[in-house]
């Protein structure tokens, strides 16, 4: 980062009152463990410990710097020593700083559903240097820390944005100044939390506030509880059917996608190496931002072989004996499984089974969503429903267990050739546990 030791305390409100050796640091951090040369570290104020008291840490293994709360302060040296009250929001007003240094050119995804994978697309189509949050980088901690890892030349960033509660989406949006904001939809996801679907709508819709006058928003088609506030974008683009942006072609061929894109820009060819049919949705909310940025949809089709997932999304595991396992276990609500449902419809010659964590924060409403997505299950072909942990009960599984080490048991025991296993839930459930388990059980 091209800012001076004095630029930074201006920007962050702090004192400065030690002296380091060279003009700039590398990136902001919060862990002293995952602090090396050239860091800034930031000693934020937890509920039960409180960063600052790592800063001589940080400093020791070769910290740039360290911004803390001044009782921390006093007693440091050997870097450029950074004083402020609310060491959080120093980094939060750092990263604005330097977002408006890059003058990159910032897209804002959020959403209930797939706003990581179209992060991920996005940020494979996007004319480059491209940069965006890494794994969960995504909230009012990690979002400014994805910021203030973006290089020197960054052209464009492609920010996803958590949502817990009203007003997360405003304060993430004042740190990234977006001028592209993509929703991707509105689900029963945080109803725990928020209540409502038109509650959730509204914490999501904050974004749209957050643009200028030149801005553009991008959502879907049927926007459902979201299109109340979609009159407040100063621009808009629809993607899906009958949008701005839709597939009017598409089929699926050994697992890559061929769709006849069309949008504001023409039409255009892409060969997506994907199959599933909510990932074609992800797509055209990521090919509209880039309609909305002036990138050519010949540009973007050219660089589809850039894309890939992160991790827990969609993985396909190749187990053996035909045997396909699709980890798709980094989150779960009832529009998620829904689609990861209908995926495992159509692919496969064998056995499809499925197993099912609980869906986390749904709030009083959560055994009829789970026996919903039960009922699902079976429409999809299932024959095989596991149920992991007492929520699950909900789904009238065929067996329900306790841990995930024992539905991978249970899967290594009743698994034959060909079978399809599909294997979803919240963060919560842990399910991930289920493939590494499984992997040892049938490759021991």
């Amino acid at each position: 980062m091209k800012l001076l030791p004095e630029q930074i305390a201006a920007v962050t409100r702090s004192k400065l009152i030690g002296r380091g050796e060279s003009r700039f640091p590398r990136r902001g951090t919060i862990d002293s463990g995952d602090t090396g040369p050239g860091d800034l570290f930031f000693g934020l104020r937890g509920a039960r410990v409180d960063g600052g008291e790592f800063a001589a840490e940080a400093i020791d293994s070769g910290a740039w710097g360290v911004v803390v709360t001044p009782e921390h302060a006093a007693d440091l040296d050997g870097a450029w020593i950074f004083a402020a009250s609310d060491p959080l929001a120093a980094l939060q007003a750092l990263a604005r700083g330097w977002r408006r240094t890059l003058g990159a050119r910032v897209v804002g995804v959020t959403g209930s559903v797939g706003k990581t994978s179209v992060k991920d697309i996005a940020r494979a189509l996007l004319a480059g240097p491209v940069h965006a949050n890494r794994e969960n980088l995504n909230t009012e901690i990690g979002l400014p820390l994805t910021i203030l890892g973006a290089p020197e030349g960054t052209k464009t960033m492609v920010l996803e944005m958590a949502m817990r509660g009203p007003g997360q989406i405003a304060e993430l949006a004042s740190i990234a100044e977006p001028e592209i904001a993509v929703i991707t939809n509105v689900g029963p996801v945080h109803v725990e939390l928020l209540g409502s679907l038109g509650a959730i709508a509204a914490a999501k819709a904050e974004v749209l506030k957050a643009l200028p006058r030149t801005g553009v928003a991008i959502a879907p088609v049927d926007a459902g509880s979201l299109e109340a506030h979609l009159s407040t974008a100063p621009n808009l683009l629809r993607f899906g059917p009958g949008g701005d942006v839709q597939a009017v072609e598409s089929s699926v061929t050994d697992g890559v996608t061929d769709a006849l894109v069309e949008a504001p820009g023409g039409r255009q060819f892409f060969h997506f190496p994907f199959s599933e049919a909510h990932n074609l949705e992800n797509a055209l909310a990521a090919i509209a931002a880039g309609v909305a940025l002036g990138v050519p949809l010949g540009e973007m089709a050219d660089r589809v072989a850039n894309i890939g997932f992160s991790r827990f999304r969609g993985e396909r595991l190749e187990m053996g004996d035909g045997i396909v396992l699709v980890n798709d276990c980094y989150n779960a609500n009832p529009v998620s499984v829904r689609a990861a449902l209908h995926h495992l419809a159509s692919i496969g010659d064998g056995r499809r089974i499925a197993v099912l964590g609980e869906m986390a924060e749904l709030g009083p409403e959560a055994p009829r969503y789970h026996r919903e997505v039960g009922e699902q299950a079976r429409g999809a072909g299932v024959e095989l429903l596991v149920g992991v942990g007492a929520p699950a009960r909900d789904y009238d599984p065929d067996e329900l267990v306790g841990t995930p080490e024992e539905a991978a048991e249970l899967l290594a025991a009743r698994l034959q050739a060909g079978d399809t296993v599909l294997v979803k839930g919240s963060r919560s459930a842990g399910l991930e546990i289920v493939a590494e388990t499984l992997s040892e059980l049938i490759d021991g």
